[in-house]
């Protein structure tokens, strides 16, 4: 993690204002948060629902070396190290910016509207049979969680992998320069942030935007398949030359898979001759694998190290992760988030899965959408396939179309929609046997991990 005197860490955040009898002292990392400080840390005040100008004092009284300040706020308390700044949040910015640079690392940059958190925990399993290794820790991925990131890589470390997320344009644009990525990814476009983009080209575009901090000889890996991707890195080629490698499902793409079967617990592939297996269901997760053998491939990782990797694959949690109840029966749990692409994806798998007694699919709003939101949601229901799926639960009001639509190919004692998460898990409670299979998808907001909560 980063570790400079105080004096040094004023000039990286292009501050001003520390009083000379503490240009001495070493801060090693940063917080923003008192409650979580460690020994020396330097407290970093942001500004959001609650102002980190409050608590400084606390957080330096826990052991916090220094503090920034931001110029527009009144009293600072001028007997503890301070150092002043024109905005804490850009401080934090141009700070992780210039710890990057003194980092001797590869760093490779994953976005993307779908696939992103999955993507990065595999390139970092299979990447750390060979190298040291530090990746964005659950979801991080934030204008915030990105220079933090950064701050914490120890001066050892061979390779970092850096989730970057975005809700709008020029998001990216700026993650992408503060970790100036030597390979970016760009695992799919969906229609997330549809509501804040407007459309799918825009969301590309803005997706786009991580080739704006790649090194000088980087790599852009991309999602052949999405016509707006290609497009979009012609426009940016036309411009600036861009090495890029594409992946997908077309024989037409540089990384495609051959054959591929899918068990109760991960997929087997192709890509080539070689041969693969990831402990995760989904065809989209071979896409996402697809794109770490592309990286790995880059850094010099051979197949065997892939194969090593992809075994000891831990996923951040709530990424279909399989939950075996005390009770005998399983939950799918994939309640992070969720869109029409990933939610999609999501029952199709949940369709193809064998050995249980019944399926129920419990289903959440999609957030972000746009005006088009219900539409969205009628699609779901009306591509679920009765034949596979024995019973079908929605909440919220946007699920509720889902259940509507679903309705018309479904026995009606087969579809419900719920006005709560309460009310539905007691349903289930009623309804669910031993060897029986659920699947929780839904958007962040909606939270239905709580529901797999109560029901173990």
């Amino acid at each position: 993690m980063i570790c400079h005197k105080l004096k040094v860490i004023e000039t990286m955040t292009e501050g001003n204002g520390l009083s000379n009898v503490f240009d001495v002292l070493m801060i090693q990392g940063v917080s923003i948060d008192s409650r979580t400080i460690k020994t020396r840390n330097l407290f970093i005040p942001i500004i959001r629902q609650l102002d980190g100008h409050d608590y400084v004092e606390e957080a330096i009284s826990k052991g916090a070396i220094a503090s920034l300040w931001q110029k527009d706020h009144p009293n600072p308390p001028v007997h503890l190290p301070l150092i002043y700044v024109d905005d804490c949040l850009k401080a934090l910015q141009i700070l992780a910016t210039n710890y990057r640079r003194e980092l001797s690392i590869k760093v490779i940059g994953v976005t993307g509207s779908n696939g992103k958190t999955t993507t990065k925990d595999m390139i970092n399993s299979v990447l750390q049979t060979k190298y040291r290794v530090h990746k964005t820790i659950g979801n991080l991925n934030s204008q915030i969680g990105v220079p933090l990131t950064i701050l914490e890589i120890d001066k050892n470390t061979e390779i970092a992998v850096i989730e970057m997320g975005m809700s709008e344009r020029g998001q990216i644009d700026r993650l992408s320069r503060i970790a100036q990525p030597d390979i970016a990814v760009i695992t799919m476009i969906g229609v997330s942030h549809l509501s804040s983009l407007g459309s799918r080209e825009e969301i590309a575009a803005a997706k786009l935007e991580i080739v704006n901090g790649l090194q000088d000889k980087g790599v852009l890996i991309y999602n052949g398949d999405e016509p707006l991707l290609t497009n979009g890195l012609n426009k940016i080629r036309a411009k600036n030359p861009i090495s890029a490698i594409c992946f997908g499902e077309g024989d037409t793409n540089d990384y495609c898979v051959g054959t591929t079967l899918t068990d109760s617990e991960g997929s087997f592939f192709t890509v080539g001759d070689d041969k693969f297996y990831i402990p995760l269901l989904g065809e989209h997760n071979v896409s996402n694998a697809l794109a770490t053998i592309a990286v790995a491939s880059i850094i010099g990782i051979g197949p065997a190290e892939m194969h090593e990797g992809f075994r000891d694959l831990k996923i951040t949690g709530m990424r279909m992760e399989k939950v075996v109840s005390p009770h005998g029966f399983t939950i799918i749990n994939d309640a992070w988030n969720a869109s029409p692409n990933s939610m999609t994806a999501a029952i199709k798998t949940f369709e193809e899965l064998t050995g249980y007694a019944r399926k129920f699919l419990v289903l959440g709003d999609m957030l972000e959408l746009g005006e088009h939101e219900q539409g969205f949601h009628r699609d779901i229901g009306r591509n679920i396939n009765p034949t596979k799926i024995d019973f079908i639960y929605t909440v919220g009001t946007l699920g509720k179309h889902i259940a509507l639509e679903a309705e018309k190919s479904f026995h009606k004692s087969s579809v419900q929609a719920f006005p709560d998460k309460e009310e539905l898990t007691k349903k289930l409670r009623n309804m669910v046997k031993q060897d029986d299979v659920i699947l929780l998808k839904g958007s962040r907001g909606m939270q239905l991990e709580t529901i797999l909560q109560n029901l173990l």
